[in-house]
């Protein structure tokens, strides 16, 4: 097709003209890995990471305690900097300490992680505003490939509070916002991703979730329905008991003792595999959070591990190998789930990843699309 003008001479004009607009594409190359590889597959489409950094923002929603902040503060962060990602993190609740961190692999030192406490959604905007225009004024001169790159993560937006309910504390005249805070959240949002959508720059944060009145949507995400547009990953995770019976199925003696945590997790939303997908994650106490969470069942649901009796086969498309297994012994020896990984790309087609059929996606969904888990 011919050029109908001179595109290089437009490009060069707008640029000049227009602050901030960019051209062609600009797909994520960096995706951080959340400690949890089928975690990763249902929200990056890979297992080896999962949460995209570049001009993205990522939500994970969920109850307290739901291992949130273990996958957002920790994980994330975690990879992040092993990926050369430098990591600006934004307490909202003063609720992370250094060693708990530094117990889980992060590096604290101010070479490797900035940390902030904000309360105001005027000031985290205010915050994140400056450091991207001090990023752009040391990095925009520099070629692409040199740019640094940054990952800001905020936890959480849903303790932020307006300047109007801190006006009020002061005042000691409680009144509630009246939806002023949700309105806040969503400008924050829509201004962030504007100004980090052809940056090198991701923005992920934890958001909390609440009963709602009506039974028929148990759990509600605050902040508004901008948070599901803006966002390109939407995480929302449910807090249950992790027992000794779920971690060894031939104990029975105290079976019910809790052992950890186990969240279950829903893909609301994502860009990069299909969504509604959802799998439960265990965090036991005393090893933290198993990275083969979820795989079983996931290859299972897809038709890789194949049920024969009380064993699980795979046929190898490599070798033609045919492995039979015991669940325990899956659990036991995680090098089936690494083969299947290894060969994974000559197991399915990408375009068939997914819900087989749509009624699947209404046994999660209630009338009005909120997620039931």
């Amino acid at each position: 097709m011919k050029r109908p003008f001179d595109l290089a001479k437009l490009r060069k004009k707008v640029e000049k003209s227009i602050p901030g607009m960019s051209y062609g594409f600009s797909d994520p190359t960096v995706f951080l890995d959340t400690g949890c590889y089928a975690l990763n597959y249902l929200t990056g489409g890979r297992f080896t990471g999962g949460v995209p950094l570049e001009g993205k923002t990522t939500m994970f929603a969920g109850d307290s305690g739901s291992g949130k902040s273990y996958i957002v503060s920790a994980n994330l962060i975690k990879d992040a900097q092993k990926q050369g990602v430098y990591p600006i993190l934004i307490d909202t609740e003063n609720a992370i300490d250094l060693m708990w961190m530094q117990n889980l692999g992060v590096k604290t030192d101010e070479e490797h992680l900035e940390k902030y406490v904000i309360s105001t959604v005027d000031d985290c905007a205010k915050f994140i505003g400056e450091t991207i225009e001090i990023w752009k004024e040391a990095n925009m001169e520099l070629p692409a490939a040199q740019r640094a790159k940054v990952l800001f993560v905020v936890d959480s937006v849903g303790m932020l509070i307006t300047p109007n309910q801190e006006r009020q504390f002061m005042e000691g005249d409680q009144k509630g916002d009246l939806g002023l805070k949700a309105k806040q959240v969503s400008n924050m949002l829509r201004v962030i991703q504007a100004k980090i959508a052809s940056l090198p720059i991701g923005v992920v944060f934890t958001n909390h979730v609440y009963a709602s009145q009506d039974q028929y949507t148990p759990d509600v995400i605050p902040g508004g329905k901008m948070l599901e547009f803006a966002t390109s990953v939407i995480v929302q995770m449910n807090k249950l008991l992790l027992k000794k019976n779920e971690l060894d199925e031939n104990i029975t003696e105290d079976g019910s003792a809790a052992m950890g945590i186990r969240s279950s997790c829903v893909v609301r939303k994502s860009r990069y595999s299909k969504p509604f997908e959802k799998l439960q994650i265990y965090i036991p106490y005393d090893s933290g959070m198993d990275k083969y969470s979820g795989l079983h069942d996931l290859f299972v649901k897809k038709g890789v591990l194949v049920r024969e009796g009380t064993r699980y086969i795979y046929t190898s498309p490599v070798t033609g190998e045919v492995i039979k297994k015991f669940k325990k012994e899956l659990y036991n020896d995680r090098s089936t789930f690494d083969q299947i990984m290894a060969e994974w790309n000559h197991l399915e087609d990408t375009s068939e990843v997914g819900f087989d059929n749509m009624t699947e996606v209404g046994d999660i969904l209630d009338e009005q699309g909120n997620v039931t888990v």
